[in-house]
């Protein structure tokens, strides 16, 4: 096979980080976002050219173990996303492969809508993958022959989930050792699974293999056929980066030279380039998938910055080792043009030194060069990722410290090994530290994690290194382990650490549980198990019992589709087949979760259904069901509506399941009566609910996405909300609550203002988001990004990718520019994600009087015509003149000023 793309330094590098994560699917792994505008019937969601919005997955939550390649990717354009989902546990289909490989690649630039004509007849993908796989074809990474015989009777070629040995396949290639491969094609595997493996497709195994790229998964099977996620898929490429010199357009690699408020300054090739950061940038370090904060970026260390228009969407530290090289001596005198003379032993230097030098005494604080005496021993910090090594700092490091003292915690840094406190005398000063330390607090021995910012603490200090540091009171520290029990009067609490051994707490009355999909959980939430329980961190106060437990990790495996054979009410043994027909048993508990066509299950009401032939979805531990969830509904997108064989086909997952129908069944879409089948097309997500016995569909319920204000929050969870000043009201006591952040919330915590985004099914809310609301003044835009000055002062330049709306004077427009300086906007996200700006109406009047009962203003009419000139005042009305804040009340009669107004409700007054 000739090979038209030569591309193997880059693949081979690429392929060793990801097929040696991809074959041992053990865990881990981040998403492929779930990419789609383009369905159609039989087709899965396409991979379209719309960036994911910043930050913004639904599925993906804060502190989600993929985040961090998530965030990169999708910043980058690697990943492209659709509503702000990524379903990371969908299996990949062959186009989705075949398309990420080629953006990773950066060959977009490559891609020719004219060949899409030129793929096989059998080769069936979606419109959109076309251009790419014709271009994976001229660049030999997909072979046209071997693709030819691919059985399309079931699904497409695009469609086909793609296999653990196609990857291998696609991957091997593009490390151009196409005939290396090959030539290992007579060798066995040495997986037990060897048979299983195609004869075209052992070569490529064994060549992975012997480069240590591939490892085999449980029982020494490489399992060929199985499917790869996703999220694995996502990951592989992310990590690959790293040992990859291709470059993307909006992602900057460099030295840290500045750090400030709001803004980081790399050396990129040899060019300073400056870098917008707020509290919502995200931060990684290279090797850790949790979040880092931004005093992790220290000056002078290699950082990669995802960004465009000088802001930062992402930052990561590539190498936390500071560029610096430090020579000691004495100083004996500074010298004209900026030079210092030193002798370093018995050998006289001169270093020199400009602006950005920074001199420091032995406690990290700022001095000036006249500060410094002679015969003083100093260390000069020079950067060495430049040609001109330029001095970075001149730091005092004679004078010895010997005290004791008390003071309070400012800052602890492990990275350097140095603890900033504020003495007595209300000083600062730095210490280093050692693995000598002592810290106890009440004659318990704590670690340096204990130590808080604010801590009250005493200190002694010999030879200038921290010897020894006593708490003066408790402190809230965090553990983690594997739950063991869960005592009977749910007082106390067994795990076992993460260092092995056994460990009992006390808990507080009620103490928090956080479980991800279980809203409001209990402990009778929890999986104990001396070797399959939950794994936790526990969140202790300073009496050291638990307040909080967060589940981090399940070991429960699912199966769905299983058909109950019998199950017995006395032991709880509820034997099942799987969809191979092979038997399992497992065993019921008090612990079992249950869902089933109700809204409060118990274990008597499942019974009377677990008969012979019963369709469900299970988890499990061992032989111990954590979950059994009666199927009685499919969601998922219409592929096709027969009405004349009177069947329902919807794609849910990877698997399309057609469900006949007898009567018609009744249509349910939110804020539409008399709904019918005609109302629904292809495409549309929908929840079919089946009939009693499983076999008929009794409902579909439209899956719709709304954007409301909340009213009020009434009785028993009722939300009374406006959206185009038309009222309505709903339950949301069933529905998944999140706020901003994504943070799970309770209905009680929604108040009148917030903007939520509702997901309907049907007519019923299963889910509430809140929507961030940003209200401030435009003083800067371009196509790409807006700045804004907030109510409170702060600006913020906005980078905005994807779709825009501007909301401006009735009309919608979709370009920033359409914004103008000066524009009074709110800026929030709209229930297709896209991001949207609402340019406030502008009214010039003169102030007459406040209603303060009515929360409303009066202002002087026009003419004796005029009936506009009552106001209702929102929330939180900014009034101000210039940057002074001012009160409602201090306006007075005949005051100019000018509104600011959204949906007739002034947000700003400015006063004249």
């Amino acid at each position: 096979m000739t090979f038209k793309y030569n591309h193997t330094s880059h693949s081979k590098k690429v392929v060793s980080a990801v097929l040696a994560g991809m074959m041992a699917l053990s865990a881990g792994g981040a998403t492929m976002a779930a990419e789609s505008t383009e369905t159609g019937q039989g087709q899965t969601a396409a991979i379209t050219n719309t960036a994911a919005p910043t930050g913004l997955f639904s599925d993906i939550k804060a502190g989600y173990w993929a985040e961090k390649h998530v965030y990169k990717l999708a910043y980058q354009g690697i990943l492209l996303g659709n509503n702000g989902l990524f379903r990371p546990g969908d299996a990949v289909t062959q186009q989705e492969a075949v398309t990420m490989a080629i953006r990773f690649m950066n060959q977009e630039g490559q891609l020719n809508t004219d060949t899409a004509a030129a793929l096989p007849t059998n080769m069936e993908v979606g419109n959109y993958f076309k251009p790419y796989v014709a271009l994976a074809l001229q660049l030999g990474l997909i072979d046209k022959t071997e693709e030819s015989t691919v059985d399309v009777s079931k699904t497409s070629w695009g469609q086909k989930p793609a296999s653990r040995e196609w990857i291998t396949k696609l991957l091997i290639r593009s490390l151009d050792k196409d005939a290396e491969a090959k030539a290992q094609n007579n060798q066995s595997t040495g997986f037990a699974d060897n048979a299983s493996i195609s004869e075209s497709g052992k070569g490529y195994v064994n060549l992975a293999v012997s480069l240590d790229l591939a490892k085999g998964v449980e029982g020494n099977k490489f399992n060929p056929t199985g499917s790869v996620t996703r999220a694995q898929l996502a990951t592989f490429f992310s990590r690959g980066e790293s040992l990859t010199d291709t470059t993307y357009p909006n992602t900057s690699t460099g030295y840290v030279t500045g750090l400030k408020d709001g803004q980081i300054t790399l050396v990129v090739d040899g060019k300073a380039v400056n870098f917008a950061v707020n509290s919502s940038t995200p931060y990684f370090t290279k090797d850790s998938e949790t979040r880092a904060s931004a005093t992790d970026v220290k000056l002078y260390t290699k950082v990669m910055v995802v960004g465009s228009a000088g802001g930062a969407s992402y930052v990561e530290v590539v190498d936390a080792t500071p560029q610096v090289e430090s020579v000691e001596g004495t100083f004996a005198r500074s010298l004209s043009g900026n030079k210092i003379g030193i002798f370093v032993g018995e050998n006289y230097e001169t270093y020199s030194y400009d602006e950005a030098t920074a001199f420091i005494d032995q406690n990290g604080n700022a001095i000036k060069l006249s500060d410094i005496t002679a015969d003083s021993i100093i260390e000069v910090q020079r950067e060495t990722f430049s040609a001109d090594k330029k001095t970075v700092a001149i730091r005092v490091k004679s004078g010895i410290v010997n005290k004791s003292d008390n003071g309070v915690v400012a800052e602890v840094s492990t990275s350097g090994k140095t603890i900033k406190l504020v003495n007595a005398a209300g000083a600062t000063e730095q210490f280093a530290y050692n693995d000598n330390l002592l810290i106890t607090y009440q004659n318990r021995i704590m670690s340096v994690a204990d130590l808080k910012a604010g801590s009250a603490v005493k200190y002694t200090v010999k030879d200038s290194v921290l010897q020894t540091i006593t708490l003066s009171q408790g402190v809230e520290q965090s553990v983690r382990g594997t739950l063991v029990e869960i005592g009977g009067n749910q007082s106390t609490l067994t795990f076992k650490r993460e260092g092995g051994s056994l460990e009992a707490k006390l808990l507080t009355e009620k103490p928090e549980v956080i479980i991800n999909g279980i809203q409001d959980a209990t402990l009778n939430d929890l999986i104990t198990d001396a070797t399959n329980g939950d794994q936790v961190e526990l969140s202790l106060n300073s009496d050291d019992q638990v307040t909080r437990i967060q589940v981090i990790g399940r070991q429960m495996e699912p199966m769905n589709g299983v058909t109950v054979v019998s199950y017995n009410s006395k032991t709880k043994v509820l034997t099942v087949l799987d969809n191979n027909k092979k038997p399992f048993v497992f065993t019921l508990d008090e612990k079992t979760k249950l869902d089933y066509n109700t809204t409060k299950p118990t274990l008597a009401g499942l019974e009377s259904i677990l008969n012979d032939g019963r369709k469900l979805d299970l988890t499990y531990v061992g032989t111990r069901a954590l979950s059994v969830k009666v199927i009685y509904k499919y969601e998922g997108t219409i592929s096709n509506i027969d009405t004349t064989g009177r069947k329902i086909s919807v794609l849910s997952g990877n698997q399309t399941i057609t469900v006949p129908y007898t009567t018609l069944p009744t249509v349910e879409i939110y804020n539409k009566s008399g709904a019918s089948l005609g109302d629904l097309k292809i495409g549309d997500k929908v929840t079919v609910t089946l009939g009693a016995n499983q076999d008929v569909v009794q409902k579909v319920s439209l899956n719709t996405v709304a954007q409301f204000e909340v009213v009020a929050l009434e009785a028993n969870s009722r939300i009374r909300v406006k959206s185009d000043l038309l009222t309505s009201q709903f339950y949301v006591d069933q529905a998944v609550l999140t706020g901003e952040s994504g943070q799970t919330i309770t209905p009680s915590q929604l108040t009148a203002g917030n903007l939520i985004n509702v997901t309907f099914e049907g007519a019923t809310p299963k889910a509430v988001q809140v929507v961030k609301r940003t209200l401030a003044e435009v003083t800067a835009v371009d196509a790409s990004s807006v700045t804004l000055k907030q109510f409170n002062g702060q600006t913020e330049t906005v980078p905005v990718s994807g779709s825009v709306k501007v909301v401006k004077s009735g009309s919608t427009l979709t370009s920033l520019t359409s914004l103008t300086v000066g524009d009074r906007v709110e800026m929030t996200k709209d229930t297709d994600n896209s991001t949207r700006f609402r340019v406030l109406t502008v009214m010039s009047k003169q102030f007459w009087s406040y209603d303060g009962v009515g929360n409303q203003i009066l202002v002087k009419r026009e003419t004796t015509a005029d009936t506009n000139y009552r106001f209702a005042l929102g929330s939180s009305v900014f009034v101000h003149q210039g940057d002074n804040t001012l009160s409602v009340q201090s306006l007075r009669d005949n005051d100019n000023i000018v509104l600011y107004l959204l949906n007739n409700v002034i947000l700003e007054i400015q006063k004249q």
